[in-house]
């Protein structure tokens, strides 16, 4: 005679298990991919004007991050340098998210320079092509054609940004390599 209670049991653990691994097997979410091309227009630091529509044919890295956010800080200079280093096909803007004034921004960049645009955001009015961050630093990646192609949540590295154009180019191989 079988110990039905048991038996229950068990098969209850066991698909308790399978839908707890079932993650660690999915698919890969596939790739943000906009379906319009992003329109951002924002002044800069500086006084210059940063126009989305203008990089066309260049891939794009939009970097949200503010001055208080240690992640942010230890990313920056890697940002930058892979930014200047792939010059001829990639433009980036950084997005101050920060409550503070355009004086304290000043100083803030002079002491943490990078070779891309930066822009203070107007937490009142941020810009309503992108959604707010909701965790800093945040960082799209725009394709050639103005489309976001991937959005990166932590700090983003020279290696993870490779990798998602070299995914992207996998499915339009007519996009730049950077």
């Amino acid at each position: 005679m079988r110990n039905l209670p048991a038996m229950h049991l068990l098969k209850n653990l066991m698909l308790a298990a399978l839908l707890a691994a079932a993650p660690a097997f999915a698919a890969p979410a596939a790739p943000l991919l906009s379906v319009q091309p992003l329109a951002l227009t924002l002044r800069t630091f500086g006084g210059g004007r940063f126009d989305l529509a203008a990089q066309r044919g260049k891939w794009v890295v939009l970097n949200q991050w503010a001055t208080w956010c240690g992640p942010c800080l230890r990313e920056m200079p890697a940002l930058s340098a892979w930014v200047r280093a792939h010059a001829a096909h990639v433009a980036a803007l950084g997005m101050a998210y920060d409550g503070i004034t355009a004086g304290e921004f000043a100083q803030f960049m002079r002491a943490h320079p990078v070779s891309y645009p930066v822009a203070l955001i107007d937490l009142e009015h941020p810009p309503a092509a992108l959604p707010e961050p909701q965790e800093l630093p945040s960082t799209y990646l725009v394709a050639p054609d103005g489309r976001i192609v991937r959005h990166f949540i932590g700090p983003v590295t020279a290696a993870r940004l490779d990798g998602a154009i070299a995914a992207a180019r996998a499915r339009h191989p007519g996009w730049p390599a950077p």
